[in-house]
């Protein structure tokens, strides 16, 4: 890429940069484009210290070129009752589309990796479409192991009266 790669822990001062990632990655997803709401979604995540949010920035050359914001890693504390430990759920994992197949996907997992050491966690845990190879290749490149043990479900609550 002749480029250099800094992440970081977002803050405030790095809602605009990962909200257009975000939007971005619920695209890729097939959601609608929806910037004010990927801003309020991020920004009540930062404002409320709820989940940790990594962003990579790019530095490609010449000299006066700017960082760009390159993608982005997001994970929600939860815990095991079964080993009585903390874990974090990687949520979300999105490079842009024009950084991709340079080792940022795997930048961010292991500084969400790294997270989860500091923080004295038992281990990450996260899911992905069944469809997207490149990524499920990219997890269990990096050490990640499909569940065979436990079968998912969900709930919607989004026609529910309140």
């Amino acid at each position: 890429m002749g480029s250099k790669l800094r992440i970081h822990q977002a803050d405030g001062c790095d809602l605009n940069a990962v909200a257009a990632l975000f939007n971005q990655y619920r695209m890729f997803y097939g959601k609608p484009d929806d910037a004010a709401g990927a801003a309020r979604f991020i920004g009540e995540r930062l404002a409320l210290r709820d989940s940790v949010i990594f962003v990579a920035a790019a530095f490609q050359e010449p000299a006066d070129a700017a960082w760009e914001d390159a993608g982005f890693v997001q994970l929600y504390p939860s815990f095991s009752s079964l080993s009585m430990s903390r874990l974090w759920i990687l949520n979300d994992l999105y490079v842009a589309k024009e950084f991709r197949g340079h080792g940022i996907g795997r930048m961010l997992l292991n500084q969400a990796k790294e997270h989860a050491v500091r923080s004295g966690a038992a281990g990450l845990t996260l899911s992905t479409h069944p469809g997207n190879l490149a990524a499920r290749r990219l997890y269990e490149s990096a050490g990640y192991v499909e569940d065979s043990e436990f079968v998912c479900y969900n709930l919607s609550l989004q026609n529910t009266a309140r």
